[in-house]
């Protein structure tokens, strides 16, 4: 335990390798010998993390040697000494025999009926009424009742997931080993034991998750009337633990004394159980003043007689009645709030450690500390006189306060060198926790004082910055590699608030990665993503491009995780969502005489020059699509019927033309008008005895020049083809069919012949429609035919 002793970093080298002899006058003048980092090798479900103290831990999948296998179950005899080294450790000095269990005898015996049926059953009590006292003893009633015995936990500061490995690595021997929550279902499953659980802070659902992932455990769980309480789903037995009745108070006060009380001492104590509401904290205190006080008088009567222990005359006459009479019976009030009178007759060791236990929130340094902290190689003794006098109580392998001494030591003034108290120990912690010598275990079982340690040194004060860094960058790593999770965040989170109060960049890179790194163990995919992100950013910042790639590494497995793929997502066509990442995009319906190429997202690896090839022959085989596709659909759109063109509105194709008109118009343009491009074959107006939307010719409509105009509209509406961009096309008044008084003059060009080759027209960017509509240009009408020429309906094409 004490790391002075242990063999340091020059002990550890490799075998066979030999260092040379120092000169022993400048051996402490040369470069000290770095300690080794002590790196960890976890399986987290199926990954595989690497813990570096130094550079950050590294995570990847676990490859298929090295999954653990199935766990195996501990013997009774593993399972035994298991439950030795939970136990609290005993204090140093004079053992003192435990007190009897008073008038729990029944409530005892009602227990263990209770889970020999596999009941499970919550104990209820306040603080100070023998909870744990009562536990101890059914636990050992009950140890060959299930065939994996009794399993002792303890649930102060614990969550449920929390237990649920505890419980897991009491029972299964799984060194290195962290099974997701999936995975932790089925050993759990098969465990049988009835578990005793002290110190429970947390009910309803969280409770109900507990219970429901150990079906084959019987469960007597102890919390106070504060905790909330089991959900009504839950099938728990409730036993309220009352406090004692008065002559059970009055025979604690004996045995703690050592002696039959006097008369005015059983009246004292009647006054006691009535205002303490019978609990046995409270009579095994008042027992430890009734000691104490016959402990002065032995003494004041050795110094008046003898005048040895003079050294006790101060704390002597800090008791002592003006008049050097025997010390009176405490006030009431004193047995009351006994714990400043009870420290105030201590050695100056126990007061000492006191103050470090009100400095960490009521977490009493292990025994191996206190030498240290408090500066005497005997202060380890100081445990044993705080037991002896009911100021601490055991909760799972260590101490704290009892209940209510917190809040008595702080009005009597003992909090009020904390700050500089809880220095001294975050320095102490930061330096052990460090220690190659001091097992990852050791720093586990010690979490919670290391924790409150942290807690009251963040944020730094200024000028003691590096003591919360330094102590949380020397934790984190050992509550990981002990597989002490939930001590890992809580260390890595207060050294990220310290590190941003100190400025220091690197720390800060660190912290976020390692929250990462645990966020994506436990399968939060989204804050992992986050804290990585804000590492790289950091580390970016700083050149770090080991931690860099680490961190991109890790982001990479996030990404992998949540199911996105690396790569540039394809992009989506207007109107149209975007395809899922990985998933083909659907070929465009094209016509029955085009062939084209099935396009699929780029995936991972085809990436590079595929990739560019495949984006021309994409480009070019786009264009003539596109071309073929608007002719097809122009022609289409002109051998519509007649009856189409009376209710425009009313019909909705599945695939609407843009080239659909609201009616015929009356305004002619002058069949003899040049415009300019002779070689074009100009197009023919539908005759009126013809269906509207037809073609004399077999060719393709005009390609529309700049100097073409829109046809007049006689309402004033401006109609235009619908295309795609309108669902719905507004309908419009149809004019009026008048004759024309005079027949129009036949053209002067003839029409091309069959053998001419048909001119695709040509899109238009839709930037510069003023409708919006990429398909506008194509809805202009051509000149009606004469009458004596009826229009031809020229051969649709295939279906588009």
């Amino acid at each position: 335990m004490d790391p002075i002793s242990s063999p340091g970093p020059e002990e550890h080298m490799a075998a066979g390798s030999r260092r040379p002899p120092r000169d022993p006058l400048i051996a402490d003048f040369g470069p000290g010998t770095p300690a080794p980092a002590r790196t960890a090798h976890l399986v987290s479900g199926d990954l595989l993390l690497t813990v570096n103290p130094v550079d950050g831990g590294e995570i990847e999948p676990c490859p298929p040697a090295q999954r653990p296998g199935s766990p195996r179950k501990r013997t009774a005899a593993e399972r035994a000494g298991a439950e030795r080294a939970a136990r609290p450790p005993v204090p140093p000095g004079a053992t003192r025999q435990p007190l009897p269990l008073l008038e729990r005898q029944d409530v005892r015996e009602r227990l263990v009926r209770l889970l020999a049926r596999g009941r499970t059953v919550r104990l209820t009590g306040p603080g100070g009424s023998g909870r744990t006292a009562l536990l101890d003893l059914v636990a050992e009633d009950c140890h060959d009742l299930a065939p994996d015995g009794v399993v002792r936990l303890n649930g102060f500061q614990r969550t449920a997931e929390d237990l649920l490995h505890d419980l897991f690595h009491t029972v299964y021997d799984a060194p290195g080993h962290r099974p997701e929550r999936v995975e932790l279902r089925a050993p759990l499953a098969e465990i049988g034991a009835v578990v005793v659980l002290d110190d429970l802070q947390f009910g309803g659902a969280e409770l109900d998750e507990l219970l429901d992932a150990t079906p084959e455990c019987a469960f007597l769980l102890a919390a106070t009337p504060d905790v909330p309480a089991p959900s009504a789903e839950a099938d728990v037995e409730e036993v309220f633990l009352a406090g004692l009745d008065r002559a059970g108070g009055v025979e604690i006060l004996e045995r703690t004394a050592g002696r039959v009380l006097t008369e005015e001492e059983a009246n004292w104590a009647g006054d006691l159980w009535f205002e303490s509401e019978g609990l046995p904290l409270r009579f095994v205190q008042a027992g430890a003043l009734l000691r104490q006080r016959d402990q002065l008088r032995a003494e004041t009567g050795a110094v008046d007689e003898y005048g040895v222990f003079e050294d006790v005359r101060p704390v002597v006459g800090q008791v002592r009645d003006l008049d050097g009479a025997a010390v009176p019976l405490p006030s009431l009030g004193e047995a009351a709030a006994p714990a400043p009178l009870l420290a105030a007759r201590l050695s100056a060791c126990a007061r000492a450690a006191l103050r470090f236990a009100v400095a960490l929130g009521g977490e009493v340094p292990h025994q191996a500390h206190l030498p240290a902290m408090v500066g005497d190689t005997h202060a380890d003794a100081a445990l044993g006189e705080l037991a002896a006098c009911g100021l601490v109580s055991p909760v799972g392998s260590r101490y704290r306060l009892a209940a209510g001494v917190q809040t008595q030591l702080e009005a009597a003034g003992y909090g009020d060198d904390a700050p500089e108290r809880a220095r001294t120990a975050a320095q102490h912690y930061a330096w052990w926790a460090g220690h190659p010598s001091v097992t990852p275990e050791r720093v586990g079982a010690e979490a919670d004082a290391v924790l409150a340690a942290l807690a009251a040194v963040v944020p730094p004060a200024e000028g003691e910055d590096e003591h919360a860094v330094r102590l949380a960058r020397t934790a984190a790593p050992a509550f990981a590699a002990a597989l002490h999770w939930s001590a890992w965040e809580r260390a890595l989170r207060y050294g990220a608030e310290a590190s941003l109060h100190t400025g220091d960049v690197t720390e800060q890179a660190y912290f976020h990665h390692e929250l990462g790194i645990l966020a994506l163990c436990a399968g939060r995919l989204d804050r992992a993503r986050a804290e990585l992100e804000t590492s790289i950013g950091l580390r970016g910042a700083l050149a770090d491009k080991r931690g860099t790639v680490a961190g991109r590494r890790a982001l990479a497995l996030v990404a992998d995780r949540a199911g996105e793929l690396p790569g540039v997502p394809v992009p989506a066509v207007a109107g149209e969502q975007a395809p899922e990442p990985g998933r083909a995009v659907p070929p465009a319906p094209v016509p029955d005489t085009l062939v084209t190429p099935q396009v699929t997202a780029p995936s991972a690896r085809g990436l590079g020059i595929r990739r560019l090839a495949r984006r021309n022959m994409v480009a070019a085989g786009s264009g003539a699509l596109l071309a073929a596709v608007l002719g097809t659909v122009v022609t289409l759109g002109m051998t519509s019927h007649e009856g189409d063109d009376k209710n425009p509105a009313g019909r909705a194709d599945v695939n609407p033309s843009a080239s659909q008109d609201a009616g015929d118009s009356t305004v002619d343009a002058d069949p003899g008008q040049d415009t300019g491009t002779p070689a074009q074959p100009p197009a023919v107006r539908p005759s009126a005895s013809g269906p509207a939307g037809t073609y004399t010719g077999t060719s393709a409509p005009p390609r529309p020049s700049a100097s073409d105009s829109a046809p007049a509209d006689p309402s004033g509406t401006g109609s235009t083809g619908s295309g795609d961009a309108s669902p719905t096309p507004t309908p419009t008044p149809t004019p009026t069919k008048t004759k024309p008084t005079d027949p129009p003059t036949k053209p002067t060009t003839p029409p091309p012949t069959s053998s001419s080759p048909a001119t695709p027209p040509t899109p238009t960017d839709p930037s510069t429609d003023p409708t919006g509509d990429s398909m506008a240009p194509f809805t202009k009408s051509a000149p009606a035919p004469g009458p004596t020429e009826p229009a031809t309906p020229t051969d649709p094409g295939p279906a588009l």
